[in-house]
């Protein structure tokens, strides 16, 4: 449920910014508490800026970091972390799985 929430809450980034060239926000009107729990831990609780970039491709949904990019895979109920790539980008790791 966590990782649904999480590629919609991606998806609804990246179609906003895809939407129009200069978004005045991208954040939405509602978030679930999981979302925010998980939001707010990813940043320390505020105490650090976080950066990444997110890609669902298939059944992979993609989580790039600027150490690398951690791979999860869909399992029928949600998505299930299966590697990280360190070094990757996130077009070099949607290459890769590409075929799978």
């Amino acid at each position: 449920m966590l990782s649904r929430t999480i590629v919609a809450l991606c998806l609804l980034a990246c179609t906003a910014s895809a939407a129009s060239p200069a978004p005045s926000r991208v954040a939405p009107d509602t978030v679930p508490h999981p979302t925010a729990m998980f939001l707010a831990s990813l940043s320390g609780d505020g105490r650090h800026q976080v950066v990444f970039k997110a890609a669902a491709i298939g059944t992979h949904f993609f989580f790039e970091e600027p150490t690398g990019v951690t791979v999860y895979s869909y399992d029928g109920r949600g998505y299930r972390k299966t590697t990280f790539l360190k070094g990757f980008t996130l077009s070099k790791a949607i290459k890769k799985y590409a075929g799978t």
